[in-house]
């Protein structure tokens, strides 16, 4: 009963009261006596010996017997002699038998203990490292106190370890859902395809402009991170789509913002301010792509229709600051980017549904690299020509087996179908001869539909640049986009004949000459003039509108 309760108070720890239980019970099942190690025994007749020289035998039987009702008490004040004992002899390395020694000065004579001599030091070495532990490459193994750690790191360490990152995964899943992660993931569509034009100028442009925002992998990675990527084109050529897949490939949320849902009256980050509940979700969402702190791709779509006073606020984030005001449930909060992956594209039309530019705040510009996709082809004419054809295959059902097996084959076909005589072609795979043949045929009617669509792009793009007082002729606002080109490429089938590839173009444009209500009549004259199938009674007809036209002009100059 008494060795329990030294027991007991010793260990009250909870880490070791199932060691100290499991001790007690196999030393007590096993016989009466206790085991006893060689160093304590010595240690404990080595301290007698030397009270015995200075007479304090006498006094140390005085001291515990006086505590022999209270054996806790009892056992310290052993403890206590003996480590009073090794201190002034200066002797560390026999502190653990102190326990032990304690036990045998006090209940040694009764034959409670028997003697076991192993070592429970040994010196390790040809170790490698800076571990606090090692010592000259060298480790002094304490096998007890060792495994002492062993116990506290395997039952109080590791689980508090695995505890910690239980709470952590559940309040990073909650937050996560809170954010709505998984909603902004890229998502690359199914139609994208990766053509020369991408790979050869719009990656390495786009790429140049996002390692200055991101920065760039490995030890040479940017610091000074700023700028802004702006995209201008006229819709339909894929800014969107080009976008999603770049930040798909760099492991980005992809935070598109909707320009014509915040309008024109949209001029404050504070979704209270919004005018109404959809501009509200739109600004909820940047706030969000803010809350978010890295690994953001934030992509403002159609900024023609935004006022300049809301572009203004994301200056301070496009330069050397990467700051922005933000507001986030209802509090104001500022966000700071600087060593973060957060990317800013802006993407828009550069004229307006008027004809007229739409500006953007000086001082966002000069932050921007901005390049028009109708403008940015000067030298590589060819592979803008042949994008269009590449991001049509994927909309033609003929085509469409072919895009699935090889880029090669295709190129390889494209150019054999601008040819007037057929030549050898190295293929990749394998194709039947009436599969080449369904080909080659889509494709000669694939590349006399591009032409037109790129007359009409020209057209388009000439038209808005061009400042109202010095028309001479309505504005053109037919669009020759990859939209339109894949709508036709996917209703051309092998068999069709020029007239119908012809009336397939017509009927197409006649669908979007409707919208256009009062201009729809000029449009289609314009449309006829550059298919080169103007009638001489639309010929007359066409000058008669532009000579009005010019007319008009002058009348509003001089009112």
């Amino acid at each position: 009963m008494k060795l329990q309760r030294i027991f007991s108070d010793i260990h009250n720890n909870e880490l070791f009261l199932g060691e100290t239980v499991t001790y007690l019970f196999r030393e007590m099942s096993r016989g009466t006596t206790f085991v006893l190690s060689t160093a304590a025994r010595k240690l404990a007749e080595d301290f007698q010996n030397e009270l015995r020289k200075n007479n304090k035998e006498e006094a140390l039987k005085k001291s515990l017997e006086s505590l022999s009702a209270q054996p806790v008490q009892q056992f310290r004040m052993a403890q206590e002699w003996l480590r009073t004992y090794l201190q002034e002899n200066g002797d560390d390395a026999s502190v653990d038998c102190i326990p032990e020694a304690a036990w045998w000065l006090i209940d040694g004579r009764t034959g409670t203990f028997h003697e076991v001599e192993a070592a429970t030091r040994v010196t390790l070495d040809g170790f490698r490292g800076d571990h606090p532990r090692l010592k000259e490459g060298k480790y002094h193994l304490d096998y007890p106190r060792f495994m002492q750690r062993f116990r506290v790191y395997e039952k109080d360490t590791v689980p508090r370890f695995r505890h910690f990152h239980q709470l952590k995964r559940k309040y990073a899943d909650r937050y996560r859902k809170e954010l709505r992660i998984e909603a902004f993931q890229p998502r690359i569509m199914s139609a994208f395809v990766r053509n020369q034009l991408i790979d050869e100028v719009y990656l390495p442009i786009i790429g140049d402009n996002l390692a200055k925002q991101i920065g760039t992998a490995g030890e040479n990675t940017r610091t000074d991170r700023m700028g802004l990527l702006l995209l201008l084109s006229p819709p339909g050529y894929g800014k969107t789509t080009l976008m999603e897949y770049i930040a798909n490939r760099l492991g980005l949320i992809f935070m598109k913002i909707d320009g014509p849902t915040l309008g024109q009256r949209v001029t404050s980050l504070d979704p209270e301010d919004a005018p109404n509940r959809t501009a509200g979700q739109e600004l909820e969402k940047l706030n969000l792509a803010f809350e978010m702190g890295d690994n953001v791709m934030i992509y403002i779509d159609d900024i023609q229709h935004c006022h300049s006073e809301f572009l203004q606020k994301f200056i301070a984030l496009c330069d050397g600051q990467r700051r922005i005001e933000g507001v986030w449930k209802g509090e104001a909060k500022t966000y700071h980017f600087r060593d973060k992956r957060v990317a800013v594209v802006m993407a828009g039309n550069p004229y307006t549904e008027s004809g007229e530019r739409f500006r953007i705040p000086d001082m966002l510009a000069n932050r921007a690299d901005i390049y028009n996709l109708g403008d940015i082809i000067g030298g590589r004419e060819e592979a803008f020509k042949l994008s269009y054809l590449e991001n049509a295959l994927t909309s033609n059902p003929v085509l469409s087996r072919l895009a699935g097996k090889s880029m090669q084959d295709v190129h390889a076909l494209i150019r054999q179908a601008g040819k007037k005589e057929a030549e050898p072609m190295d293929l990749e795979a394998a194709h039947s001869p009436g599969e080449l043949r369904e080909y080659l045929s889509v494709l000669q009617k694939l590349i006399r539909i591009r032409d037109v669509i790129l007359k009409i792009n020209r057209a388009y793009i000439q038209s808005a640049a061009m400042a109202e007082v010095d028309r001479t002729a309505p504005p053109f606002k037919l669009q020759g986009s990859y939209r339109n080109m894949n709508k036709l490429a996917e209703k051309v089938v092998p068999i069709m004949q020029a007239p119908e590839i012809k009336q397939l173009i017509l009927d197409h444009y006649e669908g979007e000459l409707q919208t256009l209500t009062s201009g729809a009549e000029a449009n289609r004259l314009q449309l006829h003039q550059l298919m080169g199938i103007l009638t001489k009674d639309e010929e007359k007809r066409w000058k008669e509108i532009c000579l009005n036209f010019r007319d008009q002009q002058f009348r509003s100059l001089i009112s």
